[in-house]
């Protein structure tokens, strides 16, 4: 008797990493329905909570980003990394994978390393056109790498890579705007659709703010915004105080949905948002976060030029 195939997909934290691994359990499901899948990542609430509604199995190691600086810093690094690869070394013992994905994020680091270290078969999937350190740490070790970008910085000559895009998850068709709950929505109008990403942007949510309120007339078009968590409050307030009527939350676990009915994009260069965009054909305004780890969602929206 076939035996059930286990995987783990390690990594998340952020939209960027945790969605493409999404697309890619929704993908092997597909395809082999007795799949046993499951998600090693941190404890974020952004986290859990997401795989949670997906309805995926979640189990955390105890994992912080590497840091730098004095002897202080670089002991307790290596310290936490030792941790996370022994809870590693036990999820593997105990789950028993027979192929383990990482989608990047400091959290992915030790699950891969570890399954190398028990000989099973990894790879490493890389969104960015720049690799984050992770993957680039962890590219000597995973037998193969996806990636999204053709010309993907430092991979290009790896024979361990195979361009195939970045995954994007599976969502319903929307067969009516109505079943959005988006207020006052009026198709004919134009629609703009304003996200920070995952975790929101406050650069972005006050530049459209005060784009506003340099307009005479915001009655022709709807407005959907994403506003992260911190900015909830004072985005909904200050609509308000405009008496703008905008459908406006801090996450929309439905945004593919949304972006189908969007006319306009005001977002991040986040390589999941730059895919679905690009799968959609949606005019865009990118706004790369240019604190982004080696300004890695400048690489992003370049790519596209």
């Amino acid at each position: 008797m076939k035996k059930t195939p286990d995987i783990i997909i390690a990594g998340g934290k952020t939209g960027g990493h945790l969605f493409p691994g999404i697309a890619i359990a929704q993908a092997l499901e597909r395809t082999c329905h007795d799949v046993n899948i499951l998600f090693v990542g941190t404890t974020a609430p952004f986290e859990t909570q997401t795989l949670e509604k997906f309805g995926y199995t979640h189990k955390a190691i105890f994992s912080k980003p590497i840091k730098g600086g004095n002897l202080l810093n670089k002991a307790l690094s290596i310290s936490i990394f030792f941790i996370s690869l022994i809870q590693s070394m036990i999820i593997m013992k105990n789950f028993k994978p027979d192929f383990v994905l990482g989608v990047g994020g400091f959290s992915s680091f030790a699950i891969v390393l570890a399954a190398w270290l028990f000989r099973i078969p990894t790879a490493i999937q890389e969104q960015n056109a720049f690799p984050g350190l992770t993957n680039r740490l962890l590219s000597r070790f995973a037998g193969t790498i996806f990636t999204s970008f053709k010309e993907t910085k430092g991979f290009a000559h790896n024979p361990k890579v195979n361009y195939v895009g970045n995954p994007v998850r599976k969502t319903d068709p929307v067969e009516s705007p109505n079943n959005l709950n988006l207020k006052n929505f009026d198709p004919d109008k134009f629609t703009i659709l304003v996200t920070g990403g995952s975790q929101g942007a406050t650069s972005i949510n006050t530049a459209f703010m005060d784009a506003l309120k340099l307009m005479t007339d915001t009655t022709n078009f709807n407005i959907i915004h994403q506003t992260g968590i911190k900015d909830e409050a004072k985005i909904l307030q200050e609509y308000e105080n405009l008496k703008i009527t905008a459908t406006t939350r801090a996450f929309f676990h439905n945004m593919p949905q949304l972006q189908g009915v969007a006319d306009l994009v005001i977002t991040r260069a986040g390589a999941g948002t730059i895919s679905e965009l690009c799968i959609k054909g949606l005019p865009a305004i990118l706004v790369p976060f240019p604190h982004a780890a080696d300004d890695h969602q400048t690489f992003n929206a370049k790519a596209l030029e």
